[in-house]
This record gives structure tokens, C-alpha cells and sequence, in this order.
């Protein structure tokens, strides 16, 4: 509203140009929240009258200002009218009906109406002749085309970062033998389409091409997607914030930012932007963050509900960290760490435990590392064994899961493809490391760590492969974390069996040899080997556990709706309450000894299905409250596995061949890539990004309609 006062005033107003008053019709009358309430007595009944914006609605003229606190007209501001309605304000909203009956029935409202909706138009002379409407048909008829030519490029740069290919070629000129992915599909979508070859070979400008189009179409492409976000974040009644940090190519920290809300009662995540942070200090990546959030949810502080980052002490500590000052200004954004990271942590510590199993690990990954950069040595191993070697991921939550099942049931072959190398190859060094891991594939330690963990990463798989899923639920997670507590637990009473099935796949040694081996050993192997799994349980029990989420979402766990009936779980719903204040306690309580009473209830396991069934059946009004809490559930985030989905893309558009991509084209072709379903759902994609495009400055051609 503060701009309309500086600039739109009776006397500033006449002195802008044409094309300024245009502009300034353009954005339109400001509708800000305002604070009006008045209270009185009526028939000896007290009462409060606040502001509604319905009176927006309802009014087409009327607009606010919210450091004013009062309502104005938007067409007598601009063109002159009742002080009351362009320099006071109204704020009686006691007699505001008949106040805007009588303005609306002012001669100088109904001129400054008839003003506002005439200008940027062509005065009623210039309207009635017939040349200029064949002017307009013809203008329009242009514009047409040259959006029908604009929106096929725009289909091949969509095509191109759909798949994460390269916009820009070395060479891009026509007389090019190697123009690269964009202008070689441009070529080819002429050979199928007349207007767009026409354009092409005749047009002496916009070819689309040149380096300066490419980025402003990306840039407008992003700016549609980030407004149909803003558009479901302002629609959604909470939000959650994922961020996580990886270096690029370029050696630069790229931190990417993903939203998630909810959408029909589906959890969404959405791909924002990477950041360039210019330090890894905890008041740098805070801000940021709010530098994101800020302009999104400023005047709803309590929208922010839950933030999810990785477990570093910059990210994650409680007093200094990102998420303790992003808390102080937003107090009910709970900080949430990814549970395939606790996941990580936990086997990290376990294959820390004691020494043989670090050496076990660091013999393991020295196989990879064997076969790696080596075209002749891998020639072999597929000719052998027919398998490759897996290398680590770039995430390691999966902790050679891959490499500990391929070692395991091939490793005889493994052991002859070691007795090949050192036999083909002359260089000394290579079968000196041959040699070391045919005996390390001999010996019997690893042999017994082996079998040891390929007994332990099938559960560590399944848990891993559950915690990555983006719609998980609370009761599944839980569910799953039981399951691979008991699953270690088994192994933990199956050792002996793993001891004896180390000892009868150990090589042939003479029986006084192998006796005395194994005395000595199976002690150490069953005292370290119960080590591991008292490390793996306890660290789930402490990481999983007690976490708040779950603790929020227990009260939607259907198998205790008959014990929650009975006596209701206050501890619960005292806690979270706690944890959001912003929820009605008594109401809630209500309504869930209601949900807990009813048993057509009881069959709905989890917080999907209960926001669902509210949502189908109308019932979000009338269960309210508890519709507020599911949606608080459903947004709060549990993996961080989209921001690595991120990682994985920015690797494949930023590479050594691309590394001086500014930060805004490499955003764009990411949210080409990452968010291809979400674009192709967007109504009118190609249109929206042309009006922006033509919007932003002045074209070499007409893309803009007349009216």
C-alpha cells in the first residue's frame, strides 16, 4: 500500500509517463490483512465487529493498507475523489455499508471507474475503426505464430533438461558439424514442422538459439514453476523445509532447498533452488535459509512446522546450530533429523566397534578400488566372474550392502580371478595387490566378518530402502524399526551357526593347524561379533526412539484405539500439545475419543489413510482439529532423500564441461529435471512462460496479444 501513497497521488500521478500508469494498473489494487475491530452493545448484548476480506470480495473497488489499518478506493486513489476514501481511509466498519453504497454512488467514483478501466485502451474513436481492428486481427494473427514458434523451443530446452542434457554446444553456428543436443533437436523438430523450418531459414532474428534467449526462457520457466509452488504453499496449511549440502565440480558447497506440504492430503516435495552459501558457519546457512522462507511465510511465522537437515553439529545442534536459530524465528519449526542418516550413523559406529572389523572394511573396499580406472584387470573379472565389483555410493547409507553380497557369493571366482592377474600381468605392483586380496580372501577373519555381514545388510537393505520412501508413514517406520531390532537380535542368537560356517568353507590347511586356528579365534570371533550387534540395537534404540513425531503420530496408531477408548492417553496429547500450541487441546480430545470410540475407525492404520477418509467424506470441518494435527504429521518430513535425488542431478548438468553454469540456469535445468511430472501438470506451461518472457524487455518480436 506504501507504493500507492508514494507514487500514486492526485498531483504525482498525471506527471508519470503512459506506459508507467499502465504498470501501475497492472499490479493491481493491494489486499493486505488489515487490523479493524470494534466492539459495543447492542440490545444490552456485547459485541465485536473485525475486519473480513470478504469485503474484497464482495467490492472490486476497495483496497487496504495495512500500516494504515483502513480501507480506501483503488480507482479514486489514483485519479482523484472523497478524502474519506484516498487520503483518510475508512475504518467505521460499524457503518461501512452504507459508506460504500454512497461512494459507489458518487459521480466522481463512477468517473474515476470508467478512467481506470479505460486506460492502456484505445479511445472509443480508435475502437469503432475498422482499420485499426484489421490491424489488431493481423497483429494478433502474427503473435500466434511467433508463440507457436517460441513454444517449440521451449519444448526442446524442456526436453533437454528433462534429461539432463547440454543446452549450450561448443560450436552452434549453422554451418556446425557438432551443434550439440539443443540445436541439433531444434533441426530436427523443423523437419517435422513446416512453420517452425520456415521461421528458421527465413527470420533474421530470434532463432532462439543465442545464449541470451536460453537463459531468459529458463529464467521465466522457473519463475512459473516457483509461482504454482508459492501457489500450493500459500494453499497448504503447513510447511516443512528440507535442506541439505554437497560440493559441485566446481569445488563450490551447493545447498539445495526442498519444500514439502500437503496437497489433497498427499505429503509433496517440491525442488526449490541451490544456494551458493559464501561459508559452512552456522549464522551463514541460516540466513540463508530465511533468505527462502522469509518472503514465502513471513506473516504466517507459524506455518513453519518442521526442519530436516542432515545430522551435522552445524545443522543440528541445539543452541548454535542452523536449527536452533531458524527456531527463534519460527518457535514451531521442530527440527527433525533424516532417519536414513541415524540409519548411516548407527553402522558407521558398528563397523567402528573394534579393530577387525575396521580391518575387515578397509580390506573390503580395497576389492573396488582393485578393478577401478583399469579396462584390463576389469576384462578379466567379467570373463571370470561375470559381475562387476560395486563402488561405494556417493551416499553411504547403504554401507556396502552391494560390495558385501558380491564378495560373499562369488568369492571363489574372486580368488581365481586374483591367480589370472597375477599370472598375465608383468607389472610387479599390481600383482603384489593381486596377491594381498587373494590372501585376504583366504584368511579366515574376513571370511567369518563376511558371512557376519551378509547375515546383518539384507535387514540393514530393507530398513534403508523403507526410510528413503517419501510418503512413509509414521506407523510403518515404526514398524520397520521393530522389525530390524528383532531381526539383529536373531542374528546376534545365531553366531555359533556363522562361526561354524566360517570354519567349513576355510581353505585346506593341515588339521593340527586348523584345530589350534580355531580355538583360538572362535572365542574372539563370537565376543566381537555379539560386540556388533549390541552396538546396532542400542544405537536404534537410541537414534529411532522417543522421537517427537512418533510420539505425535502414535495417536493414530489403530491397534490401540481399543486400549485409547478405554482410558485416553492425556500423557500423549499433553505432549503434543506441547509441541504445537497452535491446536485446541479440549477440541482435539474430543475428537479423537470420538475416533478411538467408533469402530468403522479402526480399520484406518495410519495418518494417510485418516486425513484421506476426513478429506472424502467432508469431514475436515468437523473434525478440525484433528484434521490439523494429520496435516502437521503428513508434512513433517522423515528421510532427506529428495535432496539427494538433487545431488544426483546436479551431478549429471554441472560437469567439467559445465562448470561456469551461473546459479539461477543451473536451478532452472534442475527443476526441469527433477520436477518433469510437476511442469507437465502445470495448466498452460508454454503460455505462462512466454508472457513472461515477452514481459521481461523489449522483443524483436510481437508476442504479446491486443484486445
Amino acid at each position: 500500500m506504501e507504493v500507492v501513497f508514494n507514487l500514486v497521488n492526485v498531483k504525482k500521478f498525471f506527471k508519470h509517463s503512459h506506459e508507467e500508469k499502465i504498470e501501475l494498473k497492472a499490479k493491481g489494487r493491494p489486499l493486505p490483512d488489515i487490523i479493524i475491530e470494534k466492539t459495543g452493545v447492542s440490545r444490552g448484548k456485547s459485541y465485536t465487529r473485525k475486519f473480513n476480506r470478504d469485503i474484497y470480495l464482495k467490492n472490486e473497488w476497495i483496497c487496504g493498507c495495512n500500516k494504515r489499518n483502513a480501507l480506501y478506493c483503488f480507482p479514486c486513489l489514483l485519479f482523484g475523489g472523497d478524502k474519506a476514501w484516498t487520503e483518510k481511509g475508512v475504518t467505521d466498519l460499524e457503518h461501512l455499508s452504507s459508506k460504500i453504497k454512497r461512494h459507489e454512488n458518487s459521480k466522481s467514483h463512477l468517473h474515476n471507474c470508467m478512467e481506470f478501466a479505460l486506460l492502456g485502451s484505445p479511445n472509443i474513436t480508435a475502437q469503432l475503426d475498422s482499420a485499426y481492428w484489421l490491424n489488431v486481427q493481423r497483429h494478433n494473427e502474427n503473435v500466434s505464430k511467433n508463440r507457436y514458434i517460441l513454444s517449440k523451443i521451449i519444448n526442446c530446452i524442456k526436453f533437454c533438461g528433462a534429461f539432463e542434457l547440454a543446452i549450450r554446444g561448443h560450436d552452434e553456428s549453422d554451418a556446425s558439424k557438432n551443434p550439440e543436443i539443443f540445436r541439433g533437436l531444434i533441426n530436427f523438430s523443423a523437419e517435422l514442422d513446416a512453420t517452425l523450418s520456415e521461421h528458421l531459414k527465413n527470420s533474421s532474428i530470434f532463432k532462439g538459439p543465442s545464449k541470451e534467449t536460453q537463459n531468459d526462457l529458463l529464467q521465466c520457466m522457473l519463475e512459473v514453476c516457483h509461482g504454482q509452488v508459492i501457489e500450493e504453499i500459500n494453499n497448504s496449511p503447513c510447511l516443512a523445509i528440507i535442506a541439505d549440502e554437497t560440493t559441485d565440480v566446481a569445488e563450490k558447497t551447493q545447498l539445495v532447498i526442498i519444500f514439502r506440504y500437503v496437497r489433497d492430503g498427499e505429503p509433496i516435495e517440491r525442488f526449490w533452488n541451490y544456494l551458493n552459501p559464501e561459508r559452512y558457519d552456522a549464522e551463514t546457512l541460516s540466513k540463508t535459509i530465511l533468505s527462502v522462507i522469509d518472503p514465502l511465510i513471513q506473516n504466517s511465522p507459524n506455518k513453519l512446522i518442521a526442519q530436516s537437515y542432515d545430522g551435522a553439529a552445524v545443522m543440528s545442534d541445539q543452541t548454535a546450530g542452523v536449527q536452533a536459530l531458524i527456531k527463534k524465528k519460527y518457535p514451531f519449526a521442530h527440527y527433525v533429523h533424516c532417519y536414513a542418516h541415524h540409519l548411516n550413523l548407527i553402522m558407521s559406529k558398528a563397523a567402528s566397534a573394534n579393530s577387525q572389523v575396521r580391518v575387515f572394511f578397509g580390506n573390503l573396499q580395497d576389492i573396488p578400488d582393485f578393478f577401478n580406472n583399469s579396462p584390463r584387470r576389469v576384462e578379466v573379472l567379467n570373463t571370470i566372474v561375470n559381475r562387476r565389483i560395486p563402488h561405494d555410493p556417493t551416499t553411504p547409507w547403504n554401507f556396502n550392502i552391494r560390495t558385501v553380497n558380491v564378495v560373499y557369493e562369488h568369492r571363489t571366482s574372486l580368488i581365481e580371478c586374483m591367480h589370472e592377474i597375477e599370472d598375465q600381468f608383468s607389472n610387479s605392483t599390481v600383482c603384489s595387490a593381486a596377491a594381498s586380496i587373494r590372501r585376504t580372501l583366504n584368511d579366515p577373519i574376513f571370511i567369518f566378518w563376511l558371512i557376519f555381514f551378509h547375515h546383518v545388510m539384507p535387514h540393514v537393505d530393507i530398513l534403508y530402502n523403507q526410510l528413503q520412501q517419501t510418503k512413509i508413514e509414521p506407523n510403518i517406520v515404526r514398524d520397520a524399526i521393530d522389525n530390524f531390532e528383532r531381526s539383529i537380535i536373531q542374528v546376534q542368537s545365531n553366531i555359533d551357526n556363522i562361526i561354524s560356517e566360517s570354519s567349513d568353507i576355510l581353505p585346506d590347511e593341515p588339521p593340527e593347524h586348523k584345530r589350534k586356528r580355531s580355538s583360538d579365534s572362535k572365542l574372539d570371533h563370537r565376543i566381537f561379533a555379539l560386540e556388533v550387534c549390541d552396538v546396532i540395537i542400542n544405537c536404534a534404540k537410541d537414534r529411532f526412539y522417543f522421537k517427537e513425531n512418533l510420539v505425535v503420530a502414535s495417536l493414530f496408531f489403530s491397534e490401540y484405539f481399543g486400549q485409547y477408548s478405554g482410558k485416553f492417553p492425556e500423557d500423549k496429547l499433553t505432549s503434543v500439545c506441547s509441541f504445537y500450541p497452535t491446536l485446541e487441546k479440549e477440541r482435539l480430545q474430543t475428537e479423537l475419543s470420538v475416533i478411538y470410540s467408533r469402530n468403522d475407525c479402526r480399520t484406518l492404520n495410519g495418518t494417510f489413510p485418516f486425513l484421506k477418509f476426513l478429506i472424502k467424506n467432508n469431514l475436515g470441518d468437523t473434525f478440525k482439529e484433528t484434521k490439523k494435527l494429520l496435516e502437521i504429521i503428513v508434512t513433517t518430513p522423515m528421510t532427506t532423500s529428495e535432496a539427494e535425488l538433487c545431488f544426483s542431478t546436479l551431478s549429471q548438468i554441472k560437469t567439467f564441461l559445465r562448470n561456469s553454469m551461473t546459479e539461477d540456469c543451473l536451478t532452472a535445468l534442475s527443476m526441469l529435471s527433477i520436477e518433469k511430472r510437476f511442469i507437465a501438470e502445470i495448466d498452460n506451461f508454454n503460455d505462462k512462460v512466454i508472457t513472461k518472457f515477452a514481459n521481461r524487455k523489449e522483443r524483436g518480436i510481437d508476442l504479446i496479444y491486443k484486445k
